[in-house]
C-alpha cells in the first residue's frame, strides 16, 4: 500500500490510525499496476479489457501515446501485462518511471514547460504516422492538461503557461478550465484521436474529474469535444482573466471561422474505444472496506464534491455535528466518505492546496471525536509537496488559535499552518490520480 510519511507522529489515537488507513487503501487501489492486473488479461494474442477483447496480431505496431501524472505507471504496468507486444511509444508524466519500450518524458505539473511541449510534439508525430494496422493504446490520466501543452497555431507555450496560470487561480471549474486549454492545443479535445486515424485506438483513461467524463479528463484528446472556441472565450469573460492578447486573437479567429473547430459530437470517432479504468470510486471503495473491516458503519456522502474547498469543509463538519447529534445520516460510530475535486479562488499569496483549505476550515468547527483526512490522491496538494492534512476537533483548540487559522484562510496560507500544528499527510508521489479522498470519522 501506498505509506503516510511520519505515520507515527500521525497516527495519535486509534480513530487516527483508521482514518491513515483508509487513505493509504484508497489510494493503493487506484495504483495502475493493480488496476490493470484487474482489468486486463491476456491469452496467446487475445487481450480482452474489461470485456472487449482485442487480436494483437492482427495489428502491425502497437504504441503506448499519452500523457498524465500517472502515465509513465500506466505504461508501466502496461508492458509488464502484454511484454513484447508493445513497439513503442511515448508518454508525458511529471512522475518518470523506468519502462523498456515506452519513452517516458519528464514535464512539468501544473504549468506546462519545454519538456512537456516537446514530448506532446513527438506524440502528435507518433499518431499521425500511424497506419490502418497501428493499435494505439491512448493513455490519459489526470495531469495531462498540463503535460501535453502543444500548443496551436502560431501560440507560444509562454502564451499556453501563461493562461493556465490564471485559470488555476481564477477558481474555475475544471470543465470551464478544460474548454480553454482543449482550444489553445493541437493534442487537446479529440484532436490526437483525430491525428491517429485510421489507426484503431484504444484509450485507457484514470479520471481525476468529477463525472469521469471523458472529454474532460486530460481535456479529452482521444474524446469528440462538445465546447466551442466561443465556450472558450465565454470562461475568459466570466472570470475577467487578463492573458496574452495572442490567446484572445487565435480564440477570436476559431470564433469566427478562421480555425478548424475541435472535433464535435458528430465527428466520427469509430476507431475509438474507450475503457475507464480507475476513478473516485476506485479509492472510495477500498477505504470503506478498510473502515467496515475495522467496526465503523459506513456512507459515502458523494464522489462528486466540487466549489470552493472551504465551504465544502464547512459543510463535512456540520455532517460530523449531525452524526454526533442525532445519528444522522449514519450512527457513530462512522465514517463518512467522500471524492471529487473542490476549488480554491486565491486571493492571497500564502501556500497550500485545496486539501489543505478544506482540511483547515474543517477544523475549525469539528466536534470532540471527530477526525478528518482530506489528500490528492497523486500525493500533490496544490502547489505542494504535502497530499494534503489530517485534523480532528483538538487542532484548533482555542480563540488564538482559531484566530490564526481564519487569517491563515485570508491568505490562503493552509500550509505552515497545519505544519505548526503536525497535521500534513505527505506520501511523495503516489504514481496514481483519482481526484481527492476524504474520510472522516466520528466515534
Amino acid at each position: 500500500m501506498a505509506s503516510v510519511c511520519d505515520r507515527a507522529d500521525l497516527a495519535r489515537t486509534d480513530a487516527h490510525e483508521v482514518v491513515l488507513d483508509c487513505l493509504e487503501a484508497g489510494i493503493a487501489a487506484a495504483r495502475p499496476e493493480r488496476v490493470l492486473a484487474d482489468a486486463l488479461s491476456l491469452s496467446g494474442d487475445q487481450l480482452r479489457i474489461a470485456g472487449e477483447v482485442y487480436d494483437l496480431h492482427a495489428y502491425e505496431d502497437v504504441l503506448v501515446l499519452g500523457g498524465g501524472k500517472a502515465a509513465g505507471q500506466v505504461a508501466a504496468a502496461l508492458e509488464e501485462r502484454i511484454g513484447d507486444a508493445v513497439d513503442g511509444g511515448v508518454v508525458v508524466t511529471d512522475d518518470p518511471v523506468g519502462t523498456e519500450r515506452v519513452e517516458v518524458v519528464e514535464g512539468s505539473h501544473p504549468v506546462p514547460d519545454d519538456t512537456a511541449a516537446d514530448g506532446a510534439r513527438r506524440i502528435r508525430e507518433r499518431a499521425a504516422a500511424a497506419g490502418d494496422r497501428t493499435l494505439v493504446f491512448a493513455v490519459i490520466t489526470g495531469g495531462g492538461s498540463a503535460l501535453l501543452p502543444a500548443p496551436a497555431g502560431d501560440l507560444s507555450l509562454a502564451d499556453v503557461r501563461d493562461t493556465t496560470a490564471a485559470l488555476l487561480e481564477s477558481g474555475a471549474e475544471i470543465a470551464e478550465i478544460n474548454a480553454v486549454r482543449k482550444h489553445l492545443s493541437a493534442i487537446k479535445g479529440g484532436r490526437l484521436a483525430a491525428a491517429a486515424a485510421p489507426a484503431t485506438v484504444v484509450t485507457l483513461a484514470f479520471s481525476d474529474v468529477v463525472g469521469d467524463d471523458l472529454g474532460v479528463i486530460a481535456s479529452g484528446p482521444t474524446a469528440p469535444d462538445p465546447t466551442t472556441y466561443d465556450d472558450a472565450l465565454a470562461v475568459l469573460d466570466r472570470y475577467d482573466l487578463a492573458v496574452p492578447p495572442e490567446v484572445r486573437t487565435h480564440l477570436r479567429a476559431g470564433a469566427a471561422g478562421d480555425r478548424p473547430e475541435s472535433p464535435g459530437p458528430d465527428a466520427d470517432f469509430g476507431h475509438v474505444r474507450e475503457h475507464l479504468l480507475a476513478d473516485a470510486w476506485t479509492a472510495i471503495d477500498a477505504a470503506r472496506a478498510v473502515a467496515e473491516g475495522a467496526g465503523y458503519e459506513t456512507a459515502v456522502l458523494s464522489s462528486r464534491i466540487r466549489g470552493e474547498a472551504r465551504e465544502q469543509g464547512l459543510a463535512h463538519a456540520a455532517v460530523a455535528e449531525e452524526i454526533a447529534a442525532t445519528g444522522n445520516p449514519v450512527e457513530p460510530p462512522a465514517v463518512v466518505l467522500s471524492g471529487g475535486e473542490t476549488t480554491v479562488t486565491v486571493r492571497g499569496d500564502g501556500a497550500g492546496g485545496p486539501n489543505q483549505e478544506f482540511a483547515l476550515r474543517a477544523a475549525l468547527e469539528l466536534p470532540e471525536g471527530a477526525v478528518l483526512g482530506a489528500v490528492d490522491t497523486d500525493g500533490r496538494d496544490g502547489g505542494t509537496d504535502a497530499a494534503g492534512a489530517l485534523v480532528d476537533g483538538q487542532t484548533i483548540a482555542d480563540t488564538e488559535a482559531a484566530a490564526a487559522a481564519r487569517d491563515a484562510l485570508a491568505d490562503n496560507d493552509a500550509e505552515p499552518f497545519l505544519a505548526d500544528r503536525g497535521a500534513l499527510v505527505r506520501t511523495g508521489r503516489t504514481g496514481t490520480n483519482v481526484n481527492d479522498l476524504r474520510v472522516l470519522l466520528v466515534e
